[in-house]
């Protein structure tokens, strides 16, 4: 929400009552009124904006902007974010310590605190466990560039700070990409520009033969990563089509500068000695970049070849076969990023959980011999290619390497202006002043002032030559532990030895003529309680402990739920939800239109929740934060959803305990026209799918608004089940054993028939791989891309009713 006013002390009173407002600078009115003889090219003083946001679930962060650590930026949950330009760093100080200590958000291993949102990018980088999660392969080399990215100061907010990745293969040529060549991958030891021996001579040279004494000598007069580049990726799509329209007179660059082959691009980054462009994040999950799908006149080449959607190489068939490719080889398959055949899946079936480590047993006996994941995990395991140096692209980009000798050594230096802190716009010292033309000053006996034409001429350099990461380290990175060393751990998830296969490895009985019907695995090895929550038909649940790789049901809390449901509701696995520290279970479907929220350690009631206007049919739980945050979705016979904050230190619905018997929802989200029969949450996508008994389903945002629906075939009419992953990939199953595949923004990529009703059905983290099982006792594994069959597990001698992951996917 944003309102004028120039009442700050009624901003101060908004701060106190638990929301940020962000007026001119946050000084007083005295100070704003010293301040209006100053230029400011972000905050004209013609008006005082307040800006109100909620900020339960933000993140801050100090970032730089034309060389000055002046930029900060708030992020919110839902995936907003706004970036302010303060004149100096004391009013970024200012600014934080009006606010509660939310540090730079709850995915890095961060504490929130004031002195973290302030921190410099080389504190946060060495205050993180991000390094080592990384080298334990915990996380993705995806997720771990976008962190690098983001405590340097790169920014999807500002075009000249946005977010840089690097090429990583080479061969864009091939009918076939053969990923067991080492030539098929860039050497990522080696900037761009070094790449080709001609072309890096030629560098050399003009660092070795500089004569400019007014200017530093340097490689490269052009930036891997600025606004102009950005752009040109980007042109198909807007905003960014209306960006670059705006910097170019409202026209389209010629043709032949046009983006429009990837092959073409490549060639250029090794051949045109004023190309060093690195790439995009973009370029790893964004398909519709290369398609022009607004259909713009972006004109025709030399060679009569018309600019129309971005050429791909011939091994990619569609735009989304190369991101996934791509992002594949950026992408070694470590814990929670590839299915493998050391996946341990929880089948539910009459009443059994099984726990399997390389394939899902057959009861009455029989054993098979894991032998499909060949062509996916061949693939991907190539890609260490690509993880046994990538810490040698971060020596160049984000590390020691990136200034002084070594980069001299490493062809790595850049014009002198792309480094941060190498001209300080707001105090001129000697050193600086030799490097400024006379004109540029107004002198008097004891001090030099900046002249309004040097400013904007020196900003135009910044935003003309790019600008480089701020420095995270000055001594080496250290590399990834090594694929090979990873596979013999016992707990390694990529492969197991031949003794370590085993059908089933653990098999829990539970005394119950129900059927278990839902199973959360919440492992994480920090938790009070690593369990394997169970809830059967008639709702008895348990809370089986784990122990390193194994969930033990002697001595485990047992509790009945006795609260009457309403009689026309069928129990399933939507009706249960277990908070991420497995201390609580919340349970839907009763009469009184409410869901309830139970203590798993006593089976006591500690909350009730009324919204709807019906029975509550479905409920759903996003990822949680550090400390237990997450949102919950229900869905009602309404036909509506409410989306409510689950706090993790208060255990209720809500944020404030003194209002826990009438908390209130997020948000209302509405567009069916039947009753709500499934629903999936992301926090990280800021997003909800849900489906209801007929019709298509609806992707909303968790703050309401409803965003496109997700239209199946003339067969795909009554959706089920759904599962969606942080990487945007939306598998959605129907009536009669049809699925659909969707991309995030709507595009139907893939659809199958089974013969098989589907009870339960599980994504990868990485959105690649589905599991699924059914009542004909069977689980089997398939490619999400294009619904391949990638393995068939042995079948159980009862169906399979819900299914879950342990934390490391192994």
């Amino acid at each position: 929400m944003i309102t004028e006013s120039k009442d700050l002390n009624g901003a101060n009173r908004a701060l106190q009552a638990g929301v940020l407002a962000v007026s001119m600078y946050l000084m007083e009115n005295r100070d704003l009124q010293s301040l209006q003889s100053e230029t400011f090219l972000h905050f004209p003083l013609v008006e005082v904006f307040i800006v109100v946001f909620c900020f339960t679930e933000a993140a801050t962060s100090s970032g730089c902007s034309l060389g000055k650590g002046t930029v900060w930026s708030l992020g919110n949950a839902d995936q907003t974010s706004v970036m302010f330009n303060f004149p100096d760093q004391a009013t970024v100080k200012k600014v934080v310590y009006s606010l509660p200590r939310v540090g730079v958000g709850t995915s890095y291993g961060l504490p929130q605190a004031r002195r973290i949102s302030l921190a410099t990018p080389r504190q946060l980088y060495k205050s993180s466990n991000m390094t080592q999660r990384w080298q334990r392969r915990e996380i993705s080399n995806f997720e771990y560039l976008m962190f690098l990215n983001t405590i340097a100061g790169r920014t999807y907010n500002d075009l000249n700070q946005y977010p840089v990745f690097p090429w990583v293969l080479t061969n864009y040529e091939s009918e076939e990409l053969d990923l067991t060549l080492p030539g098929n991958f860039r050497d990522l030891s080696k900037p761009i520009g070094a790449l080709n021996p001609k072309r890096a001579v030629f560098y050399a040279e003009r660092y070795e033969t500089w004569e400019d004494d007014q200017t530093p000598p340097y490689h490269y007069n052009t930036h891997y990563s600025t606004s102009t580049s950005t752009l040109a990726w980007l042109v198909r799509i807007e905003p960014f089509t209306t960006f670059f329209l705006n910097a170019n007179d409202g026209k389209f660059d010629h043709p032949d500068r046009t983006f429009s082959s990837v092959a073409r691009s490549w060639r250029n980054s090794q051949r045109d000695t004023s190309d060093v462009k690195e790439l995009i994040p973009e370029f790893y999950y964004l398909p519709e970049m290369f398609v022009n799908s607004n259909g713009y006149n972006l004109g025709i080449r030399e060679d009569e070849i018309v600019v129309n959607d971005v050429d791909l190489p011939p091994w990619a068939k569609k735009p989304e076969d190369f991101v996934r490719i791509n992002r594949m080889n950026l992408n070694f398959p470590g814990a929670g990023m590839k299915l493998c055949p050391g996946w341990e899946v929880f089948v539910l079936s009459s009443g059994t959980v099984i726990k399997t480590v390389e394939e899902l047993g057959f009861l009455r006996g029989g054993k098979t011999k894991a032998t499909v994941f060949e062509n996916e995990n061949y693939q991907a395991l190539e890609s260490e290619f690509v993880s046994c140096q990538l810490h040698q692209w971060i020596d160049l980009i984000f590390g020691y390497k990136q200034r002084g000798p070594e980069a001299v050594r490493a062809l790595n230096v850049f014009h002198y202006l792309t480094y941060e802190g190498s001209v300080n716009l707001d105090s001129i010292t000697d050193p600086v002043l030799r490097e400024i033309p006379e004109a540029y000053f107004i002198r008097d006996p004891h001090t030099f002032l900046l002249t309004k034409d040097f400013i904007k001429a020196m900003e135009a350099q910044i935003q003309n030559f790019g600008q480089t990461p701020s420095q995270l380290l000055i001594e080496p990175h250290p590399p990834r532990s090594s694929a090979m060393h990873l596979c013999f751990l016992p707990q390694s998830p990529l492969m197991f030895k031949d003794q370590m296969q085993q059908d089933v490895i653990m098999v829990l009985k539970f005394p119950s003529n129900s059927p278990v019907t839902h199973v959360a695995a919440n492992t994480l090895p920090h938790l009070t309680i690593p369990a394997v929550v169970t809830v059967t038909c008639s709702r008895l649940f348990a809370v089986n402990r784990w122990h390193n790789t194994v969930a033990n049901n002697s001595g485990v809390n047992k509790r009945q739920i006795t609260d009457l449901v309403d009689q026309s509701i069928q129990i399933n696995a939507h009706c249960f939800v277990v908070t991420a520290d497995n201390r609580y279970i919340l349970i839907c479907g009763f009469w009184d239109k409410s869901f309830r929220v139970y203590s798993t350690e006593t089976g006591k009631l500690t909350q009730i929740v009324f919204g709807h206007w019906d029975v509550v049919t479905c409920l759903a739980r996003s990822e949680s934060y550090i400390g237990g945050d997450c949102y919950i979705v229900s869905g009602s016979r309404d036909a509506t959803l409410l989306l409510w904050y689950w706090s993790g230190r208060h255990h209720i619905i809500g944020d404030n305990p003194n209002s826990s018997d009438y908390p209130a929802p997020r948000a209302v989200l509405t567009g069916h026209d039947h009753e709500v029969v499934c629903v999936s949450v992301c926090a990280e996508l800021g997003l909800v799918i849900s489906g209801a008994k007929e019709g298509p389903c609806l992707v909303h945002t968790i703050t309401g608004d409803l965003l496109r629906a997700l239209e199946g075939t003339e067969n795909c009419l009554y959706p089920r089940l759904i599962s969606v992953s942080s990487e945007g990939h939306c598998i959605i199953y129907y009536e009669r054993g049809r699925f659909s595949n969707f991309s995030i923004n709507g595009k139907l990529l893939a659809q199958m028939e089974i013969n098989d009703s589907t009870r339960a059905i599980l994504l990868s983290s990485d959105g690649q791989n589905l599991v699924t099982g059914g009542d004909n006792g069977v689980v089997e594994v398939w490619q999400a891309c294009d619904f391949k069959q990638l393995y068939i597990y042995p079948g159980c001698d009862a169906g399979i009713r819900a299914m879950d992951l342990s934390h490391d996917q192994r």
